[in-house]
């Protein structure tokens, strides 16, 4: 029989369920039960034990001592695959539950949630266990020299792994960082969201029934400051993996400076979306508004400044008005809803100030900039799609990431001035180019400095390719092969098979050795 959530991650305390920490296999319970609260209703989905600096370093110890042992490290890779295999067996089983759960954590519609809530962790765990069993863990090398060398390099582990998940996507981004440094041989702890953290920990109970040994991947639950803070700054913490926002980031980079860790932050975005005058307008209309509206813009590559040529701006501006106007915004649960929420009053006052912003500096406010009234409005956090036309790249909406439905249209003139208008940010993640010309397209990609750049499409993260972003949106990469890379270290490995002592490289300090009776 499918488990349920009853029977594996969550308890039932106080008439809801209640999730535990998940620490050296076992459920681990604290005297601080946080509410995680559902964005549209306002309604308490369930309870999580939030953690302590003491419950942090009860995780990072169980973790180092698995690492130590060497039991999941030294399993070889075709064997930790069949383990993730079987977690994948797991999830696909609880498809709908795990559906219904993400989107009422999130907010997100449930076709979303079916989609990147559900969907995406499973494909891109699918991948991982391929590549698990296709990476290059070790590999001759080539070496120079005058003696007869064999030489080889060897991709271990890095140690104790802490990945550090936002409350967006909470369960994708808890696949990458957790999955290719569990599969690198690693040992992990994750820090979720207090937000949203059912994914993560219902990944525990599945893997710890898949055959995942006690201490190779703990949870803990709780705020950033005090609990990531002490969890990045863990003196056997040797790898931070970390999504958020670039503030955040540079926070993190300070505390894992005093150890020298390796970190990865994937950070903010303010996506450049330039359209060519020669794009197929109707793919180019419903492509950004789906790059600006995914997950009501709460994504940090999301494309929110249009870059519109001044010959098609009008018509541009009217026909994207005109199909926003045929979208639903309302109850995440019901099939048909294209909007939800935003994920907390926060939030939704954070977005309506920036809107506020946008009219104070003088930009048109085209459509949308309030928040929906009526029946089905009465509870929850909601902000209506809006666009402002008029935008300068100088104003604050087109320069700071707003994590919210609002788009901002800017023009251009020439395809330089646009290139030029795209890279003057700070944040360099992902970008797009619309035009029917693929090479001229591609000429255009190639200019712009962003991570990811998509053509004649948007949000379009492959399993099989890189994921990071130049400048302030972060440093190293997720998915595909590099984050195999990322999540272990290279090792060289020579052996000297001449023979010849007078001709090994110590010869040229200490001489040749006196002849031996």
């Amino acid at each position: 029989m499918t488990a349920t959530l009853a029977e594996t991650a969550a308890v039932a305390r106080d008439g809801v369920p209640h999730y535990r920490m998940f620490i050296d296999g076992a459920w681990v319970d604290s005297t601080t039960a946080i509410p995680v609260v559902d964005p549209a209703t306002e309604s308490i989905v369930c309870t999580v034990a939030g953690a302590d600096t003491e419950h942090v370093d009860a995780a990072v110890a169980a973790a180092k001592r698995t690492f130590d042992a060497g039991t999941w490290r030294n399993t070889p890779p075709v064997e930790r695959a069949a383990v993730l295999d079987r977690v994948i067996g797991a999830v696909a089983a609880r498809m709908d539950e795990l559906t219904v759960l993400s989107s009422r954590e999130t907010g997100m519609p449930v076709r979303l949630a079916a989609g990147i809530g559900v969907g995406f962790p499973l494909v891109h765990m699918q991948h991982y266990a391929e590549l698990t069993r296709t990476y290059e863990w070790e590999r001759s090398a080539p070496v120079s020299g005058q003696v007869l060398h064999a030489g080889y390099i060897r991709r271990e582990p890095v140690g104790v792994c802490a990945g550090i998940v936002p409350w967006n996507f909470p369960a994708v981004i808890a696949v990458w960082k957790a999955i290719p440094a569990l599969m690198a041989g690693n040992s992990v702890v994750l820090k979720t969201d207090e937000k949203t953290p059912i994914f993560a920990l219902e990944l525990a109970a599945m893997l710890r029934d898949a055959g995942l040994p006690d201490g190779a991947y703990n949870v803990v639950v709780g705020d950033g400051p005090v609990v990531g803070g002490h969890l990045v700054a863990h003196p056997d913490v040797r790898l931070v993996s970390f999504t958020g926002s670039t503030a955040t980031g540079r926070q993190v980079m300070a505390n894992a400076a005093g150890t020298i860790k390796r970190v990865l932050l994937e950070l903010g975005g303010k996506g450049p979306n330039i359209v060519l005058d020669d794009a197929d307008l109707d793919a180019a209309v419903d492509g950004s508004i789906y790059a600006f509206l995914l997950h009501a813009g709460q994504a940090c590559e999301s494309g929110t400044r249009l870059l519109l040529p001044t010959s098609l701006h009008d018509e541009f501006v009217a026909r994207l008005i005109a199909r926003l106007e045929t979208l639903k915004i309302g109850n995440p649960l019901d099939p048909a809803t294209d909007i939800g929420a935003v994920m907390n009053r926060t939030q939704q006052e954070r977005i309506l100030g920036y809107i506020e912003s946008g009219k104070a500096e003088g930009a048109t406010l085209a459509f949308g900039g309030g928040t929906p009234s009526g029946a089905g409005f009465e509870q929850g956090f909601w902000v209506e799609p809006t666009v402002f036309t008029g935008v300068t790249n100088e104003m604050r909406i087109a320069r700071e990431e707003i994590f919210g439905p609002v788009l901002s249209v800017l023009k251009y003139d020439t395809v330089e001035e646009a290139i030029a208008i795209a890279n003057d940010t700070e944040y360099g993640l992902a970008a797009a180019v619309w035009s029917r010309d693929n090479q001229r397209a591609l000429e255009v990609a190639a200019r712009i400095e962003a991570g990811s750049v998509w053509i004649n499409d948007y949000h379009n993260i492959d399993q099989y390719l890189p994921f990071g972003g130049y400048k302030q949106s972060g440093t190293g990469r997720e998915l595909g092969p590099d984050a195999l890379d990322e999540f272990t270290q290279a090792k060289s490995v020579t052996v000297d098979l001449s023979g010849d002592v007078s001709r090994r490289a110590y010869g040229l300090v200490l001489g040749t050795p006196p002849a031996t009776a």
